[in-house]
């Protein structure tokens, strides 16, 4: 954004600034030229008079001793011709050679025609100036004169304001540049801020707030509602924290004591009991590793996972084994399948956590007399966890939002629940490395996968 900012304030004003500069040095080259061809034409004037007196007398001598008194002076080189073509005065310069140019000039200046303006003068030509003028004596043409001058001042005089201006361009140039990277920091400085305080709450940096004195006040609005925004986030963070804790809290005590009740029944049942007791007993040690993960959740922001080889077929075939009794209630079976044995390096309460999520979806919504078929298989390095139920499914389009947060089906409005069970448990995946990929099957119902990598850690 800094790169496009920069750009589009950049590019216009150097334009601009190199427009206005190459317009001054061409006006500034033309000013001096005229000036130059100016002074041209007034000598040129002078001794036309001049020579048209020499040639109507017959005397060369006075237009002679002029003509070398000026190039003397100003170093500046007249010559005279008479109607021939003949050089009828040129100080001591009468043997020198004319340039074919200048020779064509004073053919024309003696047919009658007047001198034109020379070329435009840059400090880069090298060649001298001439101007001829036809000599009229009533009306008819009796020489030419030719002024040659050294375009050497001139063009120093061009280059030398070329160089000024182009120094000034140059340091505007560097001002703009200045002013641009200033403009760009200022109006982009609370964006970079704002970035930097949504990382940091994304590390979890809750009380990261960002200044509301610099920017533009479109921006330092906006940094206002932010910094209000993150102060109802964290209160309400807070507040879920607070209730995690004392909830995971006070839920201790009660199964504690249920597990100590379920001990002492123990010993007053028969070996018949043993299995349930059993099942009961792991069912109760595993809500503790809930509540003990709930609760580092609340305290630390984050759990303290334990990741240990797990066997996802193992695991399950517990959970199915578990949920048997829920399901026969509401006439749905179980059928196990896949591999007999899917090792996985992950957290076992996390995975059982997110099965559990995913087998109460498939309990919920699949028909009296239904089957549920759960397995484990490993593809390559990803080991794969499916719940395939006989519901009503779901379209492609409806697969694709199942998991996020509170969303339901239209056809799925009257049944129990919030909406967060594939929403948790693909949160509960992805802090261990894991995801969660939905499916609709034709014919109906659905196939939810628990998707884990090989040594996937948190």
């Amino acid at each position: 954004m800094r790169r496009r900012l920069i750009i589009v304030f950049l590019v216009p004003l150097v334009a601009i600034l190199l427009s206005l500069g190459g317009a001054a040095g061409w006006g500034a080259a033309r000013s001096i030229q005229q000036t130059f061809y100016a002074e041209q034409l007034g000598d040129l004037g002078y001794f036309v008079t001049s020579a048209r007196q020499s040639l109507r007398s017959g005397s060369a001598a006075v237009v002679d001793a002029e003509v070398l008194r000026f190039r003397e002076v100003y170093g500046i080189d007249v010559m005279v011709f008479d109607l021939a073509g003949s050089v009828w005065a040129a100080g001591d310069d009468e043997t020198a050679v004319l340039s074919d140019d200048d020779a064509e000039r004073v053919r024309l200046a003696l047919s009658g025609r007047r001198a034109e303006p020379p070329g435009q003068v840059f400090p880069w030509t090298i060649t001298d100036s001439a101007v001829v003028e036809p000599v009229f004596d009533d009306g008819d043409v009796i020489g030419a004169v030719l002024v040659s001058a050294d375009v050497e001042a001139p063009r120093a005089a061009i280059l030398q304001q070329m160089l000024v201006l182009s120094a000034i361009a140059v340091a505007l140039i560097a001002l703009g540049v200045l002013l641009v990277f200033r403009l760009a920091r200022w109006v982009l400085s609370p964006v970079r801020r704002l970035d930097e305080a949504m990382v940091a709450i994304e590390r979890g940096e809750m009380d990261t707030r960002v200044a509301e004195d610099t920017g533009p006040p479109e921006l330092r609005r906006m940094t206002r509602v932010f910094n209000g925004m993150a102060d109802e986030i964290e209160r309400v963070m807070t507040r879920q924290q607070e209730f995690a804790l004392n909830a995971s809290h006070e839920l201790r005590n009660p199964l504690n004591a249920l597990l100590l009740r379920v001990e002492h029944l123990a010993t007053g049942l028969g070996k018949d009991w043993q299995d349930d007791v059993e099942e009961t007993r792991e069912e109760g040690r595993r809500m503790a590793r809930i509540l003990e993960t709930l609760l580092g959740l609340a305290r630390g922001g984050r759990g303290d996972s334990t990741i240990s080889a797990v066997d996802l077929a193992t695991l399950a075939t517990r959970r199915v084994d578990a949920w048997r009794d829920v399901a026969g209630q509401r006439g749905v079976a179980f059928r196990l399948g896949g591999d007999r044995s899917v090792m996985s390096v992950t957290d076992r309460t996390i995975v059982e956590s997110a099965l559990d999520a995913v087998i109460d979806n498939a309990v919920k919504f699949s028909p009296v007399e239904a089957e549920i078929e759960v397995g484990a298989w490993r593809e390559g390095e990803i080991c794969r966890i499916t719940v395939r139920d006989h519901g009503p499914g779901m379209t492609v389009e409806q697969a694709a939002s199942a998991a996020d947060r509170f969303w339901r089906s239209d056809e799925s409005r009257d049944t129990p629940g919030s909406g967060l069970g594939l929403a948790i448990a693909t949160d509960l995946l992805a802090s261990v490395g894991g995801d969660l990929a939905v499916e609709s099957i034709e014919g109906g119902g659905l196939a939810v996968s628990l998707l884990l990598r090989d040594g996937a850690s948190a």
